[in-house]
């Protein structure tokens, strides 16, 4: 992935990169993730600035600053671009604290969206597969499905956001991350689904009753949608679910 006119040569921008994982080595209650995003910028930042200029710098990215870390990197490849852009003496619409002022509560929602709430249930369903059948790879399943796509996003957008700058937002906008990560909490109810009909069929099949008695369960899985479709709560119905199948139990 090229970087066009950039002044900053490969080998500082996979500094960055690495140390982008580091977002939250430093955590603090004041500032939360600023040590982080300073201590991701330093090896850029000492390319550009000297002395006093770096010193600067660096306060000047020790401000408040919390995003999603898989979303931070399109805002670090971002802040790298108008920090050159400064170093040069051009003029920019946006200095690098505004920017980060301005994106990092927005790519928050989005990353959590997308990535905790879409992406990591959704790898989960998928290891379920493995793990009823007692397979090792059940671990491996998992990882590989929410680490490759998260990791390919991360080195991607600090790439990306060096080389586009500010337009790194219009092409994170035509991505359609929020709409993204609705479809794959879809996907993950289906899979959920399918994986509660296997289960079905299995158990039926080692009971040696005929599989047509998992229909039984059709009308339950109706009622309970439409329950949830009214407002009642899923957390609630669970929760019923649970005391009945218990008495149940012990009555018979």
């Amino acid at each position: 992935m090229t970087t066009g006119t950039r002044a900053l040569p490969g080998k500082i921008l996979r500094q960055v990169l690495l140390r982008t994982f580091f977002l939250q080595a430093s955590w603090n209650f004041e500032k939360l993730q600023s040590l982080g995003i300073c201590y991701a910028l330093t090896p850029a930042l000492r390319f550009f600035y000297r002395g006093e200029e770096l010193a600067e710098a660096c306060r000047r990215h020790l401000e408040y600053f919390n995003t999603h870390p898989f979303m931070a990197s399109p805002v670090v490849g971002t802040v790298l671009a108008l920090e050159e852009a400064a170093w040069r003496g051009e003029k920019n619409t946006l200095e690098a604290q505004e920017f980060k002022r301005m994106v990092m509560a927005p790519y928050a929602a989005m990353g959590d969206a997308l990535f905790w709430g879409g992406l990591r249930p959704a790898a989960a369903a998928v290891a379920l597969f493995f793990a009823i059948r007692g397979s090792l790879w059940t671990p491996v399943a998992f990882l590989l499905i929410f680490n490759i796509p998260h990791l390919l996003f991360r080195t991607a957008g600090l790439f990306q956001g060096y080389a586009q700058g500010l337009r790194v937002v219009e092409m994170l906008q035509r991505r359609r991350l929020p709409d993204l990560a609705i479809r794959l909490k879809e996907a993950t109810i289906v899979l959920l689904g399918g994986l509660c009909a296997y289960l079905a069929f299995f158990t039926l099949r080692t009971e040696a009753l005929p599989v047509g008695w998992g229909m039984i369960a059709a009308p339950i899985v109706l009622l309970a949608a439409r329950m949830a479709h009214s407002g009642i709560s899923t957390l609630l119905q669970v929760l019923v679910a649970a005391a009945l199948l218990l008495a149940l139990f012990y009555i018979f």
